[in-house]
């Protein structure tokens, strides 16, 4: 390997030779889909021979996936052919220099007091990890041995300096010369194969990760009511290594069938127009939705720059006087999922401790409709919601957030908000018989509910029906509902400062 090139004329060279080659265009595009990856578009200048053609293009991100490119002529006239592709992924850094000249000895400057002194000391190892690209077609464990061997145990640099051995760099070092194999950005190197001469616009796209996207909603109550202001601000995260200048961006919402390696895996487990009147009135909506395919596309309005290492938030949704329903929901069984790890249907059923643990704690339940009717009626992404009220000084107070999955228009979201301070509940249970042989069991339980409110409230008692799944109910002090196979509800209305309580019997068969 040469390595006596100047490095300010090799750096000359590459750009010229990136001139000459193809000048990269700024009409930049992106789709984001939230499961943290991105489709790039940008547009290449290309000036091309009859033949096959050297061109390097960098303007590419850091987390590409190479076998993802697509090149070709958007207008469908000229041919274009990628005979052979290169991916490079390792800049130049201070690391990488020093594993390339693993072996051989430079000059290190040494700051003392206001003078600087030159060292020279042999690289014995660099302690460069190389660019993780790749290693994940081969495997978890593949790469970890890669990496313990690239790292050679413990990853710091070795410098012998006078005959003795430093697990640290003596000081700044000073390189001689350019790699004529190293790169100053993430580059393709593409061999490219057409039959005639003439400039060219390409198109290029490919699949990177490193960006992902999510929905967050601010839902704001007044001081009285359930009335709901809602405002919904989309976040965009770049860490893809690149910076797009006045992109046009899109966002796909839904559950896209995406493989990912292990490693990846391992991470993650480690994680029509919106013209709604504006609250103060109507404004231009700055995202857009239609259906595409089996998902939903939201498309900024606005070309914007999104700039590496870089979050920015853009408001997509903003409605005004949105119905919805706070209630209160007492599930009284409090299980130990840990002790049940791994039990049958059989056994849970003739454990006579099974679901005799209570909960006292009443949830807070919001729920609203989207749909037209009721100032919505758009898909709405996943993400977070946040509700918030009106103190009586005109302030906002945080009252709790839960999580939505992607809602369908004229669908119902209904979350939990955390528990009420004022609403308790109780729940024993007051008999319990099995008789093996027949193959029976009667179970009997008294839940006792109480609101310390100065207003009345309906609670909603929800009991599961968990020993198994052919049961009645043939006593019950009111009424209730079957609200699925195993569930039963009653609803409860309750004076302030009122105590009621509901018992019930189950019998089960089998």
């Amino acid at each position: 390997m040469v390595k006596t090139r100047n490095v300010r004329y090799a750096i000359i060279a590459f750009a010229l030779c990136l001139a000459a080659q193809g000048a990269f265009g700024d009409d930049a595009a992106l789709t984001i889909y939230n499961q943290d990856f991105a489709v790039v578009r940008d547009t290449i200048a290309l000036d091309l021979q009859p033949g096959t053609n050297k061109v390097r293009y960098n303007e590419i991100t850091a987390h590409a996936e190479p076998d993802s490119v697509i090149l070709r002529d958007p207008d469908g006239v000229q041919p274009l052919q990628i005979v052979e592709q290169n991916y490079r992924a390792d800049p130049v850094s201070q690391n990488l220099l020093l594993s390339l000249y693993e072996g051989e000895t430079i000059e290190f400057e040494v700051l003392r007091g206001d003078k600087t002194e030159i060292v020279r000391g042999k690289i014995v190892r660099s302690g460069y990890e190389p660019h993780q690209a790749g290693l994940h077609r081969y495997g978890y464990q593949y790469r970890q041995t890669q990496m313990a061997y690239a790292r050679g145990g413990a990853g710091q640099p070795v410098i012998e300096v006078d005959g003795k051995l430093r697990f640290s760099l003596p000081g700044t070092p000073v390189f001689p010369a350019l790699a004529d194999d190293a790169i100053l950005k993430p580059t393709f190197h593409w061999l490219l194969e057409t039959d005639r001469a003439g400039a060219l616009d390409a198109e290029l796209s490919y699949v990177t990760g490193g960006m992902s996207w999510e929905a967050a909603y601010n839902l704001v109550s007044p001081e009285d009511g359930d009335l709901l202001d809602i405002v919904g601000w989309v976040t965009l995260d770049n860490q893809s290594g690149k910076t797009f200048e006045d992109a046009r961006i899109k966002l796909v919402a839904g559950d896209v069938s995406k493989l990912v390696s292990e490693d990846e895996r391992r991470q993650r487990e480690a994680a029509a127009r919106y013209s709604i009147a504006d609250i103060n009135g109507p404004m231009p909506p700055t995202v857009t939705e239609k259906a595409f395919d089996e998902y939903h596309l939201y498309t900024l309005e606005r070309r914007t720059t999104l700039r590496d290492r870089e979050t920015k938030q853009v408001e997509f949704i903003r409605a005004s006087n949105v119905q919805s329903e706070r209630f209160y929901v007492y599930d009284g069984v409090k299980i130990d999922d840990n002790r049940y790890r791994g039990w049958s249907a059989s056994n849970i059923r003739e454990d006579h401790n099974y679901g005799t643990i209570s909960n006292p704690k009443v949830w807070v339940m919001r729920e609203f409709e989207n749909s037209e009717k009721n100032g919505l009626g758009i898909p709405l992404p996943k993400g977070r919601l946040r509700f918030y009220r009106r103190d009586t000084d005109g302030q906002l107070e945080f009252t709790g957030e839960n999580l939505i999955d992607h809602t369908p228009r004229d669908e119902t979201d209904r979350v939990y908000t955390g528990n009420a301070f004022d609403l308790v509940g109780e729940r024993v249970r007051t008999d319990f018989k099995i008789d093996h042989g027949a193959q029976w069991i009667n179970e009997s339980f008294k839940i006792t509910v109480r609101n310390r409110k100065d207003e009345p409230v309906e609670i909603r008692v929800v009991e599961h029906l968990y020993r198994w799944f052919t049961w009645t109910i043939p006593e019950a002090s009111q009424d209730y509902e079957k609200t699925d196979s195993q569930t039963i509800e009653f609803r409860v209305q309750l004076d302030p400062d009122e105590e009621k309580t509901v018992t019930y019997m189950a019998h089960y068969t089998w």
